[in-house]
């Protein structure tokens, strides 16, 4: 897998891989699927706020990408970020998280974060897996905080202190 920055002319492709899980899955809490132009404003938002946003690529099709970003607006949760991957649904289970993962903390920058959250909807256990191999652990288990698919979902929050 070739990692590289995102560019937005990314955004078609992202769309697609995000958008089948607003569709097929309770992964993401929105419910309507996402517009390139959408996307290309959230990619811009993201990488003007400099954080990290990268794609993987295998022959030259995107097949999963990550990003970092502000977990919540306060001053004092300003060294905690969340992080955000997603796969193509063909190319899950098959160890390409772990490499965009590995990708991820080979180039964090550890000054300016000492705390990275996960959220997952719950259950998936494949995303559990992949954050616990990383040596994140589970902080919070909130039950029926979301509706989708007519039927409550459950949020659990992952934690890993980048300094210890």
């Amino acid at each position: 897998m070739k990692i590289r920055k995102v560019k937005l002319e990314d955004a078609r492709r992202i769309c697609e891989i995000y958008n089948y899980y607003i569709e097929n899955t309770a992964v993401t809490f929105e419910t309507a699927p996402v517009s390139v132009e959408e996307m290309k404003g959230r990619i811009s938002e993201i990488i003007d706020s400099g954080f990290s946003y990268y794609v993987g690529e295998i022959n030259g099709n995107i097949v999963g990408y990550y990003y970092i970003h502000k977990w919540n607006g306060r001053c004092a949760y300003s060294s905690t970020k969340e992080v955000t991957i997603y796969l193509d649904k063909d190319h899950t289970g098959k160890g390409f998280g772990t490499v965009l993962y590995n990708h991820l903390f080979q180039n964090l920058d550890k000054k300016n974060i000492h705390v990275l959250i996960a959220g997952i909807c719950i259950p998936n256990e494949g995303s559990v897996k992949l954050h616990e191999k990383f040596g994140f652990k589970q902080a919070s288990h909130m039950k029926e905080i979301g509706w989708k698919f007519n039927q409550w979902q459950d949020v659990g929050h992952w934690l890993l202190n980048i300094n210890n």
